[in-house]
């Protein structure tokens, strides 16, 4: 159906947006400009993240508002002011420092929501080092990966984590010199340390070495097609986009409250789960529980949240549970909320409305992308299920890939080709670690081709048609089809395994796996299980399949690549297109 244009009242909204006038904010907008609403680092010793987060602010007179609003499992509260904050990741810092670690090296984390993994990041921002942070619901064979690709030398971590996930990969990852644990009051072995001990033992001054604004800053790892997860590289930079996307896009002013309900191993609960909102200077509220939904509604209330950053997943889960916050929780206070991770559907937009007393945000960005580059603004109207319109200083375009390689823009409107961004934001990736060819061919002159499918309508909207690959969304999560393969075609009774989405309302997609069994291995339900409790111990519950379906034959190409894309087609009775590759 056609969804109604949400048309916004701007005399009901206090404090007024950061921006009003769209295309006259576009028209006069430079890079160059933020750069001057930022600091630098004392005696023009560069740019760096940390600094503009943290201590321009604890250096002045936010130096006692409160950074950090920590909410505990069991109902602990604990805020740290900006000064806080400062001396906590000075700690850090000097930890690093007094381990050896140093300027571009890679710190890891594998950890819940918690106070150190926040004066982890910052610290390591500070100190040079590379900050990079998986996802706790991890297997060992993803951290693994990641962790060997990205030559991780320190890993913070809790002690169940690092028993249950880590200890016995040790052997085969010599780059990985230090283990500071998170939970532990007292050192485990030469090399696995408590990092209470070494945080109460370090000064809480540092200065901030030299940071050239395109040192390498943040590395995050994402899945692709095929092949091992790619490592996105980030800089320093980055900071001018978390900046300006968290006054433009998120709307944030001085004295708001904001939750960004993302997990930290995913580069929204970095880039908008710790940067952008400290870089503009507000409180940020972290909540170390997964979602429920009582207890997300009640978060909103008791803490005032005026700014929420959430995911498709959560909203639908809401609007099954039949729930109706507004009846239960006052959130008056709750100015403004967005969402991100998979395409919003016009139904959850609305939903907002009638639930919440506000529209759903959508926007859309990529890991590559280090911030949101097309969104809905508090200011313009909303058409629900669209992307929205480009962030002031980023050029969006549809395009179509020529013969002669190189691209041509589409100029009709609702027309479908390739997303893509003219090169030179901010936090545009600048490489995929130790994979220079496949960061070249992102791009095309002077794009950056997305790999997504879109359309730009007449007044210049964006709407998400889909991936121009395989990649699979599920709750928020990108899996790579080839790294589920291979974890289940190491089971002695898979001979070979393809893996797909399957679009599932809740969660964006469901991973589906089909599996052709060795010669004579009989498939049961039995089988079936205990392949699934496979996938999910190897790979963790964040990209284990949910559904495994037995094939005597997978559809495969005359070179041997299984056919995903048929897979999928069969799978939801779509057609299945060219099949002249298709073996006998």
């Amino acid at each position: 159906m056609d969804w109604p244009i949400i048309t916004k009242s701007l005399a009901s909204y206090q404090p007024p947006p950061n921006f009003v006038d769209y295309q006259q904010t576009c028209a006069d907008f430079s890079w160059d400009a933020v750069r001057k609403e930022l600091d630098g680092l004392p005696d023009g010793r560069g740019l760096n993240i940390a600094h503009e987060a943290v201590d321009r602010h604890a250096d002045g007179s936010a130096a006692e508002k409160v950074a950090l609003r920590w909410l505990g499992k069991q109902g602990e509260v604990k805020d740290f002011t900006y000064a806080d904050l400062k001396a906590q990741s000075n700690r850090f810092a000097n930890v690093l420092r007094t381990l050896g670690v140093g300027k571009g090296e890679r710190v890891f984390s594998l950890s819940a929501r918690i106070p150190q993994l926040y004066f982890a990041v910052l610290g390591s921002l500070k100190n040079g080092s590379v900050f990079c942070p998986l996802f706790s619901a991890f297997g060992p064979e993803p951290i693994a990966q990641r962790l060997e690709r990205g030559n991780g030398r320190v890993l913070v971590t809790s002690e169940r984590l690092y028993r249950k996930k880590v200890a016995k990969l040790r052997s085969s990852l010599p780059q990985l010199e230090y283990i500071l644990l998170t939970d532990s009051d007292e050192d485990q072995a030469d090399n696995v340390l408590s990092l209470s001990r070494l945080l109460a033992d370090a000064s809480p001054t540092f200065i901030i070495p030299p940071t050239d604004p395109e040192d390498m800053a943040l590395l995050h790892f994402t899945s692709g097609t095929t092949g091992k997860p790619k490592g996105a590289i980030h800089v320093h930079n980055a900071v001018l986009t978390h900046y300006l996307t968290g006054k433009y896009v998120l709307d944030l002013h001085p004295d708001d409250i904001f939750w960004c309900t993302a997990d930290c191993g995913w580069v929204t609960g970095t880039s908008y789960g710790i940067i952008a909102p400290l870089v503009n200077g507000v409180t940020n509220l972290v909540d170390e529980a997964d979602y429920e939904a009582e207890r997300w509604c009640r978060n909103l209330e008791q803490h005032r949240v005026n700014v929420w950053y959430t995911a498709p997943t959560a909203i639908r889960m809401l609007m099954r549970g039949g729930m109706k916050p507004r009846e239960k929780f006052d959130l008056s206070r709750l100015r403004l909320v967005h969402s991100v991770g998979e395409p919003l559907n016009p139904e959850a937009v609305v939903w907002g409305e009638e639930a919440l007393g506000l529209p759903i945000h959508d926007n859309w960005w990529q890991t590559e992308t280090g911030g949101i580059m097309i969104a809905n603004y508090a200011a313009l109207d909303i058409k629900p299920g669209s992307m929205g319109l480009p962030l002031p200083g980023i050029e969006a375009a549809i395009v179509h890939k020529t013969a002669g390689g190189g691209v041509e823009l589409e100029n009709q409107p609702d027309c479908e080709g390739e997303l893509a961004l003219r090169v030179g934001w901010p936090s545009m990736f600048r490489g995929y670690l130790h994979d220079d060819e496949r960061y070249r061919q992102c791009f095309v002159d002077d794009w950056y081709i997305t790999g997504d499918l879109a359309q730009r309508d007449a007044d210049g909207y964006f709407w998400f048609v889909g991936r121009a690959d395989d990649i699979i969304k599920t709750s928020g999560h990108m899996v790579g089809p080839f790294e589920v393969e291979s974890a289940l075609m190491e089971h002695p009774a898979v001979a070979e395994v393809g893996v797909i989405g399957k679009p599932e309302p809740m969660i964006g997609e469901l991973v589906k796996a089909f599996v052709s069994l060795q010669s004579g291995v009989v498939e049961s339900e039995e089988l079936r299980l205990e392949l699934l409790g496979f996938a999910r111990k190897k790979l963790g519950s964040a990209v284990a399949p949910k559904e495994i379906e037995f094939t005597d034959n997978l559809p495969k190409t005359r070179s041997g690549k299984i056919m995903r894309r048929l897979l999928k087609a069969r799978e939801l009775g779509l057609p299945e297109g060219d099949t002249s590759t298709l073996e006998d």
